[in-house]
C-alpha cells in the first residue's frame, strides 16, 4: 500500500510540474466566463496538491501551489512575468506613511505615557527606536499577538506620530488622492476580476459546512474515498486530556499525541487519522465518547480529503492576497472594494460580512489568517476603514453574542478588532452620531445580564466557573464602551449631543438596575448559613468604575450636556426613591431647641445595600456644576429648588453607617462576604466611584440643609440620638450595668460618627468642592501615603487611583513632595516625604484604613520627638470651600455639634462615671482644632466692612444655660490639661489653647480699643514652665534609678565569677590557645617560611579541639579517637570549563586519571563548616531517612533535599549537604618516619631511584600475575630483579587511624566518586582515589580563580567555612590512600609519573599539552606516600614532594612556552637584558630544536619571560594553597596583603628559584632528555603543524554572558526566537542560559526530551549538558532569573534589571523601562563562581514551601 502511494505521489508531481503558469494565464485571458475557467482549474488541481496522505508536507504543498495555482493568477494579474510585473507596481506606488506591522506573540511593544492618546496606541521596536518617544516616559510590554504598530497614525499620538523611517513618506500627503491613478486601466480590470473570484472562492470554501460534498462548481468527476478525522481546538479541555484521549482513539505513541495536541492548540485543528470513512468515523466516536463525561465533548469531524484540501488552499489564498496587496495601495483599494461590495442578497451579503458573521464557526488558524488580511487591507486604507467600521458597528450585537457563546479566547475573535476601530477618535465620534454606538453597546450588555429581581435590579446566581466564564466574556463589552469614550471630544455638534445623551439614558438604565442590588440584612442570633454571592456585583462595579468617571468627564466638557445629564440623573434617582417614605412612619427629633422631621429607619434592622451608582453619579455631576460654575451661571436651568436634601443623603448615609457598624462588630454573624464588600468599598480600585462619592453626596446634602437638622439625622441613623438628646443618659447608661459589648459598640459608633463629621468638613481637596486643582489632590494623597512609611515607586503607584489610561499623575508632582533614595545591592529605591510637607499631615485622612492610620500616627509622633517638638498632630490648614459648598463649615459651630463636643468633654472630665474612650476625645479635640483653624483663616482673609460670621471661639467660652450651668468647653479643656490620665493628649490641648488665644488677640486687634495682654497667655506660659520643671524632675529620678540597678547587676556578676573561678580560668586558657593558632605562631614573623621540601619550616603541633553541633560535646581531634566530620556538599561543576560540549559518554569505562587542561567537568566540594561526631551524624541521617520513608507513604510532596541521593540539611544552618568530610591532623607528620635524612639526592638521582623502584614494582606485578597461573614460584626470576637499596616491596605500613575515621574516609571517598562520575557507589573501584585527588585539585583551582577575579590576596582572611573546607579536603585527600589497596595507588603513581618520565613498559601516556599540571601535581604528591612507605633508604617524603613539584613546574613551563602565541609587538624593552631573559631565550631555542624547528622563532626574551610569569602565576598560587593546607606551614605575611603580584614571595615560599629557568640549568642532563621525549609526542607535532589547538595560559576566567544594557533588546531577541522543534512556531517561554547564551524554549511540550528515563523540559536538559546539573537562566518574558539544580530543585531569583526607581519588575507587569544593574549581575556571577547555586536553591525552598511544589523538571 505504502509503496503504491509513494509511486502515486511521484506520478502526480510529474503531471503537475508540466503545468505552465504562463499558458494557463493566457487561456484565462481569452476565456469568456473567467469564473468557470478558474474554478475548473482549481477543482482539478487543488485535490492533487493538498492532502495526499496522513501527514501534511507543507513545504512541498506550498511549492506546488505556487507553481500550479498561484502562478497563473500572478501572471494574469500582471499581464507579464510577475518577477517583472510586481517590482513595477511597487515602484509606481507611494510608500505608506503607516507602519501597520502586525505583532507576533511576545514581541516587545512600546507606548508613550506622555504622547499616546490612549494606552492601546503602541509602536513596534523599530519605529520606537527611531521616534522622539524613546526619550519620553515610555511603557514597555510584550504583545499577546494580533495588534499592529500605530506609527504614522496622526490620531494616535499627541505629538511625534512618525518615526524617522515613516517621516520620509509623509511629504507627499496632500489631499486623500485615489491610489488607483497609479495603475493602468487593464491592470485594474484584471485585478478586479481575479480578486473577486479568488476572494469569493476562499470565503465560500472556508464557511462551507457540509462534511463530504463540495460546492457544485468545485466537484470533480471521480472522487476518491479518502477522509480525514479532523480534531478541533476548544478552550475547555486540557492538554493532558487531549493527549490521553488521542492515545486511546488512534492508538499512537505519547510523542505523536503530544505533537497532535500542540498543533491543534496552535492552528485550531489537525487531522488525527487518514483513511476511508469507516476508519475515521470509528476514531471520531471514541474521542467523542471519552471526552463527553465531564464537559461538552471535543469537536471532531470526519471530512472528505478534497474539502480539507480546498480549505487549506483557501487559507493559502488569503495569505497570498495579503502579500500581493503589499505591492501597491491600488491593489489594496481594489481588494477592499471587492470585500465590502454588497452581494445580491442585500443586507450582510458582502464577503467581509460573511466572514465576520461566521467567525465563531471557523477554527483558530483560519480566524487568524483572515483577521491578518483585514488588518493589512481594510484597516490600512483610511477610506475603507470607515466603511468597515460602519459594517462592524451594524453587526456589533451579533458579533458580540457569537463571541459570548464561543469558547475561544478574545484574541481569536473578530470582536477583538473593536480595539482597532473604537479607539480611533474620529471613527468613534462618527459611530456614536451615525450608528448610535453607545446605546448599542450598553443595550447589548444589558441583554446578556437577564437575571433581575422583583425591583428590576440585577441578580447574580452562585458564581460557578461557567458563570464566571460567561460573565468575563460579557465584560469585554464594557471595555468596548471604554474605548469609545477614551478620547474626549473638543467640539460638540448638536448631533453628538443628542446621541451622547441617548447613550447616557441607556447608561442610567444600566445603573438603575445596579442601584440597591445585593441588599443585606443584619444577622442576629445565629451565623449566616451560606455566604451570599457578592463578587459578581463588585466585578461589575470595578469594570464600570472608569466608564462612570469618563461619562462625567464627557459631561463636564459641555454646559448644555451637563445640565441635561444632571436633570436626567436626578429624575432616575427620584424613580429609584419612589418608595422612599412609604412604609416607614415619620418621627420628629429635637436637640438644643432645634427639631427636624425624618423617618424611622434602623440600619441594623432593615435591608441596606452598598451599591448606589445613581446617587454617586449625581454627586459627581453636582460637584461638576460647582467646578464648571454652571451652578452660578444658569441657576434657572437647574432643578436645584426641587432637590430634597434629606432624600439625597439618605442612602449614602446608610452605607456609611453600615461601615461604622461593621467596624463596631455588630455584623459579625454576616460572615466574610460583608467584610470583603466593605474592604472593596474603601479599596483604591473602587473608592473613587463609591466611598469618595458617598462623602461628596453627604457634603452636597449638608450644604443645602440647616447643619443642626443634618447632624440630628446623622445621630439618628447612627442610632446615637438617645445618648446625646437625653441629659445624663450616659450616666444612667453606665450605671445600669449593661452588656459590655453594647458599651463598646456605642463607643465605636460615636468615634465613627465624629470621624464622618471630620471628613465632611475637612475633605475639600476634590476640585469643585474646595478651591483646589487636580495636582493638589494627588500631592495630598502622596504625602499621606508616605507619612505611613517610605515607599517604593510601585507600592506608591498601587496605593493611588489610576485613571482610564492607567496613569496616576504621580510623576508630575512627586518631586515636589518627596526625596528619592537609591537602592543598594538588594532592596528597592524608596521615596521619603519631604520634612516641610509634614504640616499638611492630617491624622484623619479619609483614605486611611484603621491600620494605616495608627502606623501614620506612630511615625509622625516619632518624627516630632526626634525633632524635639511637642507631639501634637494638629489639623492642617485647609483650602477654602467653593461657594456652592461654603455653608459646610457651619456644621462645626452649630448648636448640636457644640452639644456633642460638650457632652464628650464632660464625660472625660468626670472620667469615672461614664464609659468613654480616648479615641473619642482625640476626635473631639481634632474637631475643635479644625474649627479654630477655620476661624483663624476667616479672620486673616476678611475683607473690609465684612463681619466674620464664624464665631466658634466665642461659643466655646460660654458656659451652659441656666438650668444646669454646665461649664464652657474652654473651661473643660483647661481642666483636662492637668489631668494625669491624659498624658498623650496634653500637647494637643495646649496647642488648642494657644490657637484660641491667638484668635482672641486678632479679634481684639481688629476691634477698636487695644486691650492689655490678656491674663490667659500669662497663665498659659506659667503653666508651661511648671510643666517643663516637672518633666526635668521626673527625668532625674529615672536616671538615678537606672544607675542603682546597673550597680546591683555588676555586683552580682563579680560574685558569680568568684564562685566559679575554675570555669573562667579554662575559658581564658582556651582563648589564649586559639589566639596562638590565629597569629601563625609568634616565631613565624622573623624567619623565612618554606612550605615543602627537606628544609620545610617545622611548626610545633597545635592541639585542635572541636565541638559537635549535635551533642555539644567537645573532643580533641586526633587519629586514634572517634571521627569528627564536617557537613559537605559534593557537586559536578563546569564553572572553570573551557569546553562545555565534552561530556562523559560512558561513565563506567571513563578513566579520570589525567585531567585535560580544558577542565571540562570537575568535582567541587564545598562545606558550611559545621562539625559533628561521625556517629551523631549517622544517627541524624538515619532519622532523616526514616522520616522520608514515612512521608512517602503519607503524601508525595518533594522536600528541598533528595534523601535517596544521600542529601540532608546541615542540622545547624540548614545548608544543603550530601556527605561528610572527616577532620584530621596533618597526615604528612604521621607518615614521615623519623629516619636519618641527612644527605638527600638531587633531582637527577632521585628520578633514577624512583624509576628503578617503579620497574621493580612492575616486575613483581607481572610475576604475581604469572605466578598465579604457574603453580610454583620461580626463584630464578627473583634473582634477576635487583631491588634498589633500602626498598622493601613486601612491607605494608600499619594504618594510623581508628576504625571510625577509616569508615569516614571511605564514606567521603565513595561519595566523591559517586557524584563526580554519576555511577553507583563502589568503594573498591580503582577510580575512587583519582576522583578524591581531582576534587581536591579542582576545589583549590576554583577558589584561586575567585580570589584572583576579585583581586584579593591569596592568603588574606578567607571565610572560615572555606578555610575549614580546604584544610579538611586536602588532608582527607592525602590520607585517603590508607584505606585503599596499596598496589592500586602505586599503579596510579606509576602511570602518572610516566607522563613526565617515560617508561617503556606502560602504554602511551597523554601528551604534555593534554594534562592539567596542577591536577597532575596533586595526584603525584598524594599518591607518592604509597611508594615512599616501602623505601627505607633514607629519602624523605619532603624530598619527593620537592622533586615532584619541580618536575611538574618544569613541565608546565614547557607547556606554557609551547602554547604561548605571542606576537612580538614593538614595545620591546631591550635596554638591559636580564639573566632571566637570556636563560629563557636559551630554553626556547632548545625547544625550537627538539620540535624540529616547527616552533616559530623568537628574538625577544622579555616577551617570553613576561608571558611565562603571567602564565604560571595561577599554578603557583594553587600550589601554595595546596602545600599550605597539606603541610600546615603558615603563609608568609607578605602574601597576606593585596596589591603586588607576589611572584618572588611565592617562589620563596615554594622553594623555587626566582629565575625559574635555573631549574632546567641545574638538572640539564636529565631535563634535556625529558624535554626531547615531551616534544616528540605525536600530539605536540600535530599542534605545531596547526592540525589541532591547545589551551593557552593563563586560562581566561569564565564569566556569565554579557547582557545588554537595555532590557527591550533582550525581549526583541526572544520574540524573534522560534521553537527549534515545532516548525517556526514562536516559543511561549523563551529562556536564556546565562552561562553560555543559548536561547531555549522552556515550559512547553514541544521541547521536552528524555533524560535518564524521565521527560524533562528544555532548561533541565540544558543544565545537564552545559552546567553538569546546575543552571542559571533568565526567563525573558517574565524578567526573572531561574536557578535549577538537578530535576527536582529550582528557585526564582531577583533579576539584574532595575527600572529608574531601583525596582525589579518580575513578570513585566509595570512595563517601566529596565536597565542592567552591574552590581546585581556580579552578585549572580559570584554565586555561580562560588558553586553556591544549589545552596541558594536549598535555602529558597526551605524558606518558601510553594517552591517545592513546582515541577522544575518541566521548565
Amino acid at each position: 500500500m505504502a509503496s503504491e502511494l509513494e509511486t502515486d505521489v511521484q506520478a502526480i508531481d510529474q503531471s503537475l510540474l508540466e503545468c505552465s503558469a504562463e499558458e494557463t494565464a493566457g487561456k484565462w485571458l481569452q476565456a469568456s466566463d473567467l469564473a468557470r475557467e478558474v474554478y475548473q482549474h482549481l477543482a482539478h488541481y487543488v485535490p492533487k496538491i493538498y492532502c495526499r496522505g496522513p501527514n501534511p508536507l507543507p513545504q512541498k504543498e506550498d511549492m506546488l501551489a505556487q507553481h500550479v495555482l498561484l502562478g497563473p493568477m500572478e501572471w494574469y494579474l500582471c499581464g507579464e512575468d510577475p518577477a517583472f510585473g510586481f517590482p513595477k507596481l511597487e515602484q509606481a506606488n507611494k510608500p505608506s506613511h503607516l507602519c501597520g506591522r502586525v505583532f507576533k506573540v511576545g514581541e516587545p511593544t512600546y507606548s508613550c505615557r506622555d504622547c499616546a492618546v490612549d494606552p492601546t496606541c503602541v509602536l513596534c521596536m523599530e519605529c520606537f527606536l527611531g521616534s522622539i518617544h524613546r526619550d519620553h516616559r515610555y511603557r514597555m510590554t510584550t504583545s499577546g499577538g494580533g495588534g499592529f504598530c500605530d506609527c504614522g497614525d496622526t490620531e494616535a499620538w499627541k505629538e511625534g506620530p512618525y518615526c524617522q523611517k515613516h517621516e520620509l513618506n509623509t511629504s507627499e500627503i496632500e489631499e486623500e488622492e485615489d491610489p488607483l491613478v497609479h495603475l493602468s486601466e487593464d491592470v485594474i480590470a484584471r485585478t478586479y476580476n481575479i480578486f473577486a473570484i479568488m476572494f469569493r472562492y476562499a470565503v465560500e470554501i472556508l464557511t462551507w459546512e457540509k462534511e463530504s460534498e463540495l460546492p457544485a462548481d468545485l466537484e470533480m468527476g471521480e472522487k476518491s474515498d479518502t477522509y480525514y478525522c479532523m480534531l478541533f481546538n476548544d478552550e475547555v479541555h486540557t492538554y493532558e486530556q487531549v493527549i490521553y484521549t488521542l492515545q486511546k482513539a488512534v492508538n499512537c505513541t505519547q510523542k505523536e499525541a503530544i505533537g497532535f495536541a500542540t498543533t491543534v492548540d496552535r492552528d485550531g485543528r489537525r487531522s488525527v487519522r487518514y483513511g476511508d470513512f469507516q476508519y475515521c468515523d470509528q476514531a471520531k466516536s471514541v474521542i467523542v465518547r471519552s471526552t463527553s463525561r465531564q464537559t461538552k465533548p471535543l469537536k471532531v469531524q470526519v471530512m472528505h480529503s478534497s474539502i480539507v484540501a480546498h480549505q487549506n488552499f483557501g487559507l493559502k489564498l488569503l495569505s497570498w492576497l495579503g502579500s500581493i496587496i503589499g505591492y501597491s495601495d491600488g491593489l489594496r483599494r481594489i481588494l477592499c472594494q471587492v470585500g465590502l461590495q454588497e452581494g445580491p442578497d442585500g443586507e450582510n451579503s458582502s464577503l467581509v460580512d460573511k466572514l465576520m458573521l461566521n467567525d465563531s464557526k471557523l477554527w483558530k488558524g483560519a480566524r487568524s489568517v483572515y483577521h491578518q488580511l483585514f488588518m493589512s487591507s481594510l484597516l490600512m486604507d483610511l477610506k475603507y476603514k470607515k466603511l468597515f467600521a460602519v459594517r462592524f458597528a451594524k453587526n456589533y450585537e451579533r458579533l458580540q453574542s457569537d463571541y459570548v457563546t464561543d469558547d475561544h479566547d478574545r484574541e481569536f475573535s473578530i470582536a477583538d478588532l473593536s480595539v482597532q476601530i473604537f479607539t480611533v477618535p474620529s471613527l468613534a465620534r462618527m459611530l456614536i452620531t451615525e450608528e448610535n454606538l453607545m446605546t448599542i453597546i450598553i443595550k447589548t450588555f444589558m441583554d446578556h445580564l437577564r437575571h433581575r429581581d422583583a425591583q428590576g435590579r440585577f441578580q447574580f446566581e452562585r458564581y460557578t466557573a461557567l458563570q464566571a466564564f460567561k460573565f468575563r466574556r460579557v465584560q469585554s463589552l464594557i471595555l468596548d464602551l471604554k474605548y469609545v469614550l477614551i478620547s474626549k471630544p473638543t467640539e460638540w455638534s448638536d448631533e453628538l449631543r443628542q446621541k451622547f445623551l441617548q447613550g447616557f439614558d441607556a447608561f442610567l438604565e444600566l445603573l438603575k438596575c445596579m442601584q440597591g442590588m445585593d441588599p443585606i440584612t443584619r444577622q442576629v442570633g445565629q451565623h449566616i448559613e451560606m455566604e451570599p454571592e457578592w463578587e459578581a456585583a463588585f466585578t461589575l462595579q470595578m469594570k464600570l468604575t472608569h466608564v462612570i468617571s469618563m461619562m462625567q468627564d464627557w459631561c463636564a466638557l459641555d454646559e448644555k450636556v451637563l445640565i441635561e445629564a444632571y436633570k436626567k440623573c436626578l429624575a432616575v434617582l427620584m424613580q429609584c426613591h419612589g418608595g422612599f417614605t412609604d412604609g416607614e412612619q415619620p418621627i420628629t427629633l429635637s436637640i438644643c431647641g432645634h427639631s427636624v422631621e425624618t423617618i424611622r429607619y434602623c440600619v441594623s434592622q432593615e435591608k441596606v445595600s452598598i451599591h448606589l451608582p445613581v446617587s454617586r453619579l449625581l454627586a459627581g455631576l453636582h460637584v461638576l456644576l460647582s467646578k464648571s460654575e454652571v451652578a452660578y451661571k444658569f441657576p434657572e436651568l437647574l432643578p436645584l429648588s426641587e432637590l430634597s436634601p434629606p432624600m439625597l443623603i439618605e442612602h449614602p448615609l446608610r452605607c456609611l453607617v453600615l461601615c461604622a457598624q461593621v467596624h463596631a462588630g455588630m455584623w459579625r454573624r454576616n460572615g466574610f462576604s460583608l467584610v470583603n464588600q466593605i474592604y472593596y468599598y474603601h479599596n483604591v480600585k473602587c473608592r473613587r466611584e463609591m466611598f469618595d462619592k458617598d462623602i461628596m453626596m453627604l457634603q452636597t446634602g449638608a450644604s443645602m440643609m440647616d447643619p443642626n437638622h443634618f447632624l440630628m439625622i446623622v445621630l439618628s441613623r447612627f442610632e446615637l440620638y438617645q445618648i446625646f438628646s437625653t441629659p445624663d443618659y450616659g450616666k444612667r447608661f453606665s450605671s445600669e450595668i449593661t452588656h459590655k459589648d453594647v458599651v463598646q459598640q456605642n463607643n465605636t459608633l460615636i468615634e465613627e460618627m465624629l470621624y464622618l463629621i471630620i471628613m465632611l468638613v475637612g475633605e475639600r481637596f476634590s476640585p469643585g468642592i474646595g478651591q483646589v486643582n487636580a495636582t493638589d489632590e494627588i500631592k495630598r494623597e502622596i504625602i499621606h501615603q508616605l507619612s505611613i512609611k517610605p515607599m517604593a515607586h510601585s507600592e506608591l503607584v498601587k496605593s493611588l487611583p489610576e485613571d482610564e489610561n492607567k496613569e496616576t499623575g504621580m510623576e508630575s508632582v512627586i518631586e515636589a513632595v518627596a526625596h528619592f533614595k537609591k537602592p543598594g545591592l538588594t532592596g528597592r529605591g524608596m521615596y521619603e516625604v519631604k520634612p516641610e510637607c509634614a504640616k499638611e499631615f492630617n491624622l484623619y485622612f479619609y483614605h486611611y484604613s484603621r491600620a494605616e492610620q495608627s502606623k501614620a500616627e506612630e511615625a509622625q509622633r516619632k518624627l516630632k520627638r526626634q525633632n524635639k517638638e511637642d507631639t501634637a498632630l494638629p489639623p492642617p490648614v485647609l483650602p477654602p470651600f467653593c461657594p456652592l459648598f461654603a455653608s459646610l463649615v457651619n456644621i462645626l459651630q452649630s448648636d448640636v455639634m457644640l452639644c456633642i463636643m460638650g457632652t464628650i468633654l464632660q464625660w472625660a472630665v468626670e472620667h469615672n462615671g461614664y464609659s468613654w474612650s480616648e479615641s473619642m476625645l482625640q476626635r473631639v479635640l481634632h474637631l475643635i482644632g479644625m474649627a479654630l483653624q477655620e476661624e483663624k483663616q476667616h479672620l486673616e482673609n476678611v475683607m473690609e466692612e465684612h463681619v466674620v460670621t464664624f464665631t466658634f471661639s466665642q461659643k466655646i467660652s460660654k458656659p451652659g444655660e441656666a438650668p444646669d450651668n454646665s461649664p464652657s468647653i474652654l473651661a473643660m479643656l483647661e481642666t483636662l490639661q492637668n489631668s494625669p490620665y491624659l498624658e498623650v493628649h496634653k500637647d494637643m490641648i495646649r496647642w488648642i489653647l494657644k490657637t484660641f488665644n491667638a484668635i482672641k488677640k486678632i479679634r481684639e486687634n481688629s476691634s477698636t480699643s487695644p486691650v492689655a495682654e490678656t491674663e490667659g497667655t500669662i497663665l498659659e506660659e506659667s503653666s508651661r514652665d511648671k510643666d517643663k520643671a516637672e518633666r526635668k524632675r521626673k527625668a532625674e529620678i529615672a536616671r538615678l534609678r537606672r544607675e542603682k540597678i546597673m550597680a546591683q547587676m555588676s555586683e552580682m556578676q563579680r560574685h558569680f565569677i568568684d564562685e566559679n573561678k575554675e570555669l573562667f580560668q579554662q575559658t581564658l586558657e582556651l582563648d589564649a590557645s586559639t589566639s596562638v593558632v590565629l597569629d601563625n605562631s609568634p616565631m613565624a614573623s622573623d624567619m623565612k617560611l618554606t612550605a615543602l621540601g627537606p628544609s620545610q619550616t617545622q611548626v610545633p603541633e597545635q592541639r585542635q579541639f572541636a565541638t559537635c553541633i549535635l551533642c555539644q560535646e567537645e573532643q580533641e581531634v586526633n587519629g586514634e579517637s572517634r571521627a569528627m566530620v564536617l557537613a559537605a556538599f559534593v557537586q559536578r561543576s563546569t564553572v572553570l570549563s573551557k569546553d562545555r560540549s565534552k561530556f562523559i559518554q560512558d561513565p563506567d569505562k571513563y578513566d579520570p586519571l589525567f585531567m585535560h587542561p580544558d577542565l571540562s567537568c570537575g568535582t567541587h566540594t564545598g562545606s558550611c563548616g559545621h562539625i559533628m561526631h561521625a556517629h551523631c551524624w549517622q544517627r541524624y541521617f538515619d532519622s532523616v531517612q526514616a522520616k522520608e520513608q514515612r512521608r512517602q507513604q503519607r503524601l508525595r510532596l518533594h522536600t528541598s533535599y533528595d534523601v535517596e541521593n544521600g542529601e540532608f540539611l546541615c542540622p545547624l544552618c540548614e545548608c544543603l549537604s550530601n556527605t561528610v568530610i572527616p577532620l584530621l591532623l596533618p597526615p604528612r607528620n604521621i607518615f614521615n618516619r623519623r629516619l636519618n635524612f641527612s644527605d638527600q639526592p638531587n633531582l637527577t638521582q632521585w628520578i633514577r631511584i624512583i624509576s628503578q623502584q617503579i620497574q621493580a614494582l612492575q616486575f613483581l606485578r607481572k610475576e604475581e600475575s604469572t605466578s598465579n597461573t604457574a603453580s610454583s614460584k620461580n626463584p630464578e626470576n627473583m634473582d634477576q630483579l635487583q631491588l634498589p637499596e633500602g626498598f622493601r616491596p613486601d612491607f605494608h605500613p600499619k594504618n594510623p587511624y581508628s576504625e571510625s575515621i577509616k569508615e569516614m574516609l571511605t564514606t567521603f571517598g565513595t561519595a566523591v566518586y559517586k557524584v563526580g562520575l554519576k555511577v553507583h557507589p563502589n568503594e573498591d573501584d580503582p577510580r575512587v582515589p583519582m576522583m578524591c585527588w581531582g576534587s581536591c585539585a579542582y576545589t583549590i583551582q576554583s577558589i584561586e580563580r575567585i580570589l584572583s577575579d576579585e583581586d584579593k590576596p591569596l592568603f588574606g582572611p578567607l571565610p572560615c567555612r572555606l578555610d575549614d573546607c580546604l584544610r579538611s579536603l586536602t588532608r582527607f585527600a592525602s590520607a585517603h590512600w590508607t584505606v585503599t589497596s596499596l598496589s592500586m595507588v602505586q599503579g596510579h603513581f606509576c602511570k602518572l609519573f610516566a607522563s613526565l618520565v617515560p617508561n617503556d613498559s606502560l602504554e602511551d601516556p597523554p601528551s604534555i599539552l593534554d594534562i592539567d599540571m596542577f591536577h597532575l601535581l596533586v595526584s603525584l604528591v598524594l599518591a607518592f606516600p604509597a611508594l615512599q612507605c616501602q623505601d627505607f633508604s633514607g629519602i624523605s617524603l619532603g624530598t619527593g614532594d620537592l622533586h615532584l613539584f619541580h618536575l611538574v613546574t618544569m613541565a608546565h613551563i614547557v607547556q606554557i612556552l609551547l602554547t604561548s602565541c605571542t606576537e612580538e609587538n614593538g614595545m620591546d624593552q631591550e635596554n638591559s637584558t636580564t639573566e632571566e631573559e637570556l636563560a629563557i631565550l636559551a630554553l626556547y631555542k632548545t625547544l625550537h630544536q627538539y620540535t624540529g624547528r616547527a616552533l616559530k622563532e623568537m628574538s625577544s626574551g622579555w616577551h617570553l619571560w613576561r608571558n611565562l610569569r603571567a602564565g604560571i602565576m595561577p599554578f603557583l598560587k594553587c600550589s601554595a594553597l595546596f602545600f599550605h593546607y597539606l603541610n600546615g606551614v603558615p603563609s608568609p605575611p607578605d602574601i597576606q596583603v593585596s596589591g603586588t603580584s607576589h611572584f618572588e614571595h611565592l617562589c620563596n615560599y615554594l622553594s623555587l628559584p626566582i629565575n625559574l629557568i635555573c631549574l632546567f640549568q641545574e638538572n640539564s642532563e636529565i631535563m634535556n632528555l625529558l624535554i626531547e621525549s615531551w616534544c616528540h609526542n605525536n600530539e605536540v607535532k600535530r599542534y605545531l603543524e596547526g592540525e589541532r589547538d591547545a589551551i593557552s595560559y593563563p586560562r581566561e576566567s569564565n564569566k556569565l554572558i554579557n547582557l545588554p544594557e537595555d532590557y527591550s533588546s533582550l525581549i526583541n531577541q526572544a520574540s524573534n526566537f522560534s521553537c527549534p522543534k515545532s516548525g517556526g512556531d514562536k516559543s511561549r517561554a523563551p529562556t536564556l542560559c546565562l552561562v553560555c547564551g543559548t536561547l531555549l524554549c522552556s515550559q512547553s511540550y514541544c521541547c521536552q526530551t528524555e533524560l535518564e528515563g524521565e521527560d524533562v523540559g528544555a532548561c533541565t536538559a540544558h543544565t545537564y549538558s552545559c552546567g553538569s546539573g546546575a543552571g542559571i537562566f533568565l526567563r525573558v518574558r517574565e524578567c526573572q532569573v531561574l536557578f535549577l539544580a538537578g530535576k527536582t530543585k529550582g528557585c526564582f531569583y531577583s533579576p539584574p534589571y532595575l527600572d529608574d526607581y531601583g525596582e525589579t519588575d518580575q513578570g513585566l507587569r509595570r512595563g517601566n523601562p529596565l536597565h542592567l544593574c552591574k552590581e546585581r549581575f556580579k552578585k549572580i556571577q559570584k554565586l555561580w563562581h562560588q558553586h553556591s547555586i544549589t545552596e541558594e536553591i536549598g535555602h529558597a525552598q526551605e524558606a518558601n514551601q510553594t517552591l517545592v511544589g513546582i515541577d522544575w523538571q518541566h521548565l
